[in-house]
Parts: C-alpha cells; sequence; structure tokens
C-alpha cells in the first residue's frame, strides 16, 4: 500500500517515489497509523516541499494495517507535508481523526457512487 502511494504521489510531484515511500516507511514502523473504524492516516515530513499534498484512496479490498481495533482497512487519507509545518500536520492529523472516527462518515464514503460525493462528503463533517 505504502508503495503505492509513494508512486501516486511522485507522479503528481517533483519528489522522488523512493523518498516519499521511506518516510511513510519510518512512520510506520514509529506506530500504525490505522486509527480504527477501518481508516488509517499514513503520513510523512518531507524535505524540498512547499506544500501539504493530500491524497484518498477507498480501498476494493481492505488491507492489515494492525489499527487498534483490529479492522483491516479500506480507507486511506495520505498527507505528505513540509519538513517545518508542524502546526498544520497536527491540525490536519486531528481534523481527519476527527471526520474518520465517525461511522456514519465512514460508512457514507464507502456507499458513495463517485469522488466527486466522497468530496463533498469529507468537506460537509469538516464544517
Amino acid at each position: 500500500m505504502l508503495e503505492l502511494i509513494a508512486n501516486i504521489v511522485a507522479d503528481r510531484t517533483n519528489l522522488s517515489e523512493s523518498s516519499i515511500y521511506n518516510n511513510l516507511l519510518n512512520r510506520e514502523r514509529l506506530g500504525s497509523t490505522g486509527l480504527g473504524q477501518g481508516f488509517a492516516v499514513p503520513h510523512a515530513r518531507v524535505d524540498d516541499l512547499d506544500k501539504t499534498i493530500g491524497c484518498f484512496f477507498r480501498l476494493k479490498q481492505a488491507v492489515n494495517f494492525e489499527s487498534p481495533d483490529n479492522r483491516p482497512v479500506d480507507l486511506v487519507f495520505t498527507i505528505i507535508i513540509p519538513e517545518e509545518a508542524t502546526e498544520e500536520h497536527l491540525m490536519i492529523l486531528s481534523s481527519l481523526a476527527s471526520i474518520f472516527s465517525r461511522e456514519e462518515i465512514c460508512d457514507a464514503i464507502r456507499n458513495a457512487a463517485s469522488k466527486d460525493e466522497i468530496a463533498q462528503i469529507i468537506q460537509s463533517a469538516e464544517q
């Protein structure tokens, strides 16, 4: 999963795939970023990045993320953050944890028919 994320982010930025992957993997080694409810938020700080990058994935097949509730993960929101963006990093993680801890939000996303509908659900939940 982390390799796929690194590949997609590298394709959309000037960052190297190996750098993204290694940073994601190093963060995951500190402890699982699986939060429960089938949701994970793998994230990494990266040098030479001037803005935060977010990628959302709804997986067809859930994967083991060693989440605290032992539930496999099918919703993944990855954030790649500039090295110095500490406060922004914490605010984003807090917001995502709050949104995706709500079972009704996760269920609505799982049942959404399009990426636009998913984006709308997430945006509505933020407010």
